[in-house]
């Protein structure tokens, strides 16, 4: 949900295409004052993304995966389409790389001169400077083996928080959702190695790869698509579960819109607490798409399952929707489970399954001193016994 760059108060970093200067210098974007005004809509491309401005005094409500389609090289509608689903504000995505190029570094500066109050007169203000304060590096956490689950995560998410939410209008990482886990995860260690601003879909990318080593921590997306003043926003956090409770992480302009305490009993609880934020903002939510749990191998080369299960919000009573989360959230579970007993030895041995010589059946010598000796079983001793001398059987003992 892109509202209208307008926060006060905090600046964000953008690196200096290294082959333009030969340094690693960082230049300081100004963090907007006042009202973001409409701006007129650049040239199209295949690396332009929508983003949704705040129209009227309502707006604030988050969409940075609302132009996921074009960053991920879908192109299959037209531009008016994609203006009639996501709105009339743009926003660009980096896919040169970094050191960013000259076309994709003059673009983000032309867009930030048509979205800052100030105008050119910002933008020049700050190229033309002859000396920039070095814009502060925030440490990457280190995790503890004394630390809590819920305390592991504050610190992930106050290292987002310190890399800052990206108002420059140009998304520096591309996140293709159709990419493997493995892929997404470089991606994420070139975030940490930028230390850049970032947008909702990074920081869920970037969580995913900072719980990680937390093998108890269960994590899985959860998107919403909402409507405000005739307009469609996105917005993906990253859900998270331990101990039976319910939590997220996530990067927004709004704080009641990215990350959650592990308070929540359900997942519906937590689904219709986001709910209940977005009516704080005029925002009706239309959809809401749950994930699955990601893999804790940085190595997996399957991709993430962004929407298992997809709840038509705008059609449903709570109730309904409160079941569905539910069913999901017990499927959830039960296939941790199964995964987990599928290794498990004693659950072989339980399920009969296991290889001992000892499960084998009895010879026919040991049965007859259990059974009755009956004549008959007496009849078919030396029949039976005539296996003995066969070599297989005795290898096999």
């Amino acid at each position: 949900m892109h509202e209208a760059a307008a926060d006060s108060g905090v600046g964000h970093t953008a690196r200096e295409a290294r082959r333009m200067t030969g340094s690693s210098t960082k230049v300081m974007f100004s963090k907007p004052n006042g009202t973001t005004p409409r701006i007129s809509k650049p040239g199209r491309s295949r690396s332009v993304c929508k983003l949704p401005g705040s129209s009227g005094g309502g707006g604030g409500a988050e969409s940075d995966s609302a132009g996921s389609s074009i960053a991920n090289g879908s192109t299959g509608r037209s531009s008016g389409e994609e203006d009639e689903k996501d709105g009339g504000v743009l926003f660009y995505v980096n896919k040169s790389g970094f050191p960013l190029d000259s076309q994709t570094w003059e673009r983000m500066w032309t867009h930030v001169a048509k979205i800052h109050p100030e105008g050119g007169e910002m933008v020049d203000r700050i190229r033309k400077a002859a000396h920039l304060p070095r814009p502060h590096v925030p440490a990457v956490p280190t995790y503890k083996p004394s630390m809590s689950v819920p305390e592991w995560l504050q610190a992930v998410q106050n290292y987002m928080k310190a890399l800052q939410y990206n108002h420059t209008g140009t998304q520096f990482f591309e996140i293709r959702k159709t990419r493997p886990l493995s892929g997404l995860m470089d991606t994420a260690r070139e975030m940490i190695r930028e230390s850049l601003p970032i947008k909702c879909l990074e920081a869920v990318i970037l969580g995913i790869y900072l719980s990680n080593g937390v093998t108890c921590l269960e994590r899985f997306a959860i998107s919403f698509k909402t409507q405000f003043s005739g307009q469609y926003f996105h917005h993906v956090v990253l859900g998270v579960f331990f101990s039976g409770r319910y939590g997220s992480l996530g990067m927004s302009r709004r704080s009641d819109l990215m990350d959650k305490p592990l308070t929540f009993r359900t997942l519906s609880e937590l689904i219709f607490d986001f709910e209940d934020s977005y009516k704080k903002y005029m925002h009706s939510v239309k959809k809401v798409k749950i994930g699955l749990y990601v893999p804790h191998d940085l190595h997996c080369f399957q991709p993430i399952e962004w929407k298992h299960l997809v709840l038509n919000a705008g059609r449903m009573t709570r109730e309904e929707m409160r079941k569905e989360l539910e069913k999901h959230a017990r499927d959830m579970r039960m296939k941790i489970l199964k995964s987990s007993s599928a290794q498990s030895p004693i659950k072989e041995r339980t399920r009969g399954k296991s290889l001992s010589p000892r499960r084998r059946p009895l010879s026919p010598q040991r049965r007859l001193h259990r059974r009755d000796k009956s004549p008959a079983v007496v009849d078919k001793k030396p029949t039976e016994l005539s296996t003995l001398n066969d070599g297989v059987y005795q290898i096999r003992i």
